[in-house]
């Protein structure tokens, strides 16, 4: 037992460190007249999910890249007093399947949570869709995307907005890498604070995403752990991996 707590005092202390370089690396200079981008994608289903072992299981709660893009809402509200645009896109098929299949009004929570932040909700449902709203959903000689966060399902070569939600163990809605060359220059502003919360993102997508847009983004070489965000932490690296560029 006592090694047990130690283990879960090690990973608030790994998640809280996180959160504050999170904070300090990207909220320091916003300008609000900018938009900053939060991206949810759309959980797995148990009907699927239950297929595998159990430890190899996804999605047990529907909740986990909103529930993730909540807090970071928080964060930055906090940091900036409320001077701050935020953009929330999420992926609405994902939810109106998990919705049906749980018997809960997954829909209505989530506009739950815009209606108490009052930031601007976007909802999306096919692969271009994000990159689209990048693109055109301002005009962005004027505003320009001073963030630009996922949370959802990826590899190491795509954005996966549906794993295993319509197809066991597939996406049939993603962002791949060679899609980026699709977002127009200009978009991110100077310094802009990117960062997939993903697995296996820094192991190709990431690169490639600064090679397209001139952005850096931040991401992972291994897994995340979204197991411990409903305690108001934000994921983590799994064991064995860690934070790059």
């Amino acid at each position: 037992m006592a090694g047990k707590a130690i283990s879960t005092i090690w990973l608030w202390a790994i998640a809280l460190v996180i959160g504050l370089g999170a904070i300090q690396d990207s909220d320091a200079a916003l300008d609000p007249n900018d938009e900053y981008i939060l991206v949810s994608g759309g959980p797995a289903l148990r009907a699927w999910e239950n297929y595998r072992r159990a430890e190899h299981q996804h999605d047990r709660w529907w909740g986990n890249f909103i529930r993730a893009a909540r807090i970071r809402v928080q964060q930055l509200q906090k940091t900036t007093n409320k001077q701050i645009n935020i953009t929330w896109l999420v992926y609405r098929p994902g939810y109106v399947t998990r919705a049906s299949e749980d018997g809960d009004p997954l829909i209505s929570n989530i506009e739950s949570v815009r209606d108490k932040y009052n930031i601007r909700l976007v909802w999306f449902d096919k692969s271009g869709d994000v990159i689209n709203y990048l693109n055109n959903g301002q005009n962005r000689k004027q505003v320009k995307v001073s963030g630009f966060e996922y949370f959802g399902h990826s590899n190491k070569y795509c954005f996966v907005y549906d794993y295993s939600n319509i197809i066991l163990g597939a996406s049939r809605a993603f962002m791949h890498q060679s899609q980026l060359r699709n977002i127009k220059k200009g978009v991110f502003a100077r310094g802009a604070y990117c960062k997939s919360w993903g697995c296996h993102s820094a192991e190709s997508f990431c690169a490639a995403f600064r090679r397209a847009t001139g952005a850096k983004m931040i991401g992972a070489i291994g897994k995340t752990d979204y197991s411990h965000i409903y305690r108001g932490t934000m994921p983590i690296v799994s064991p064995g991996g860690r934070w790059a560029q």
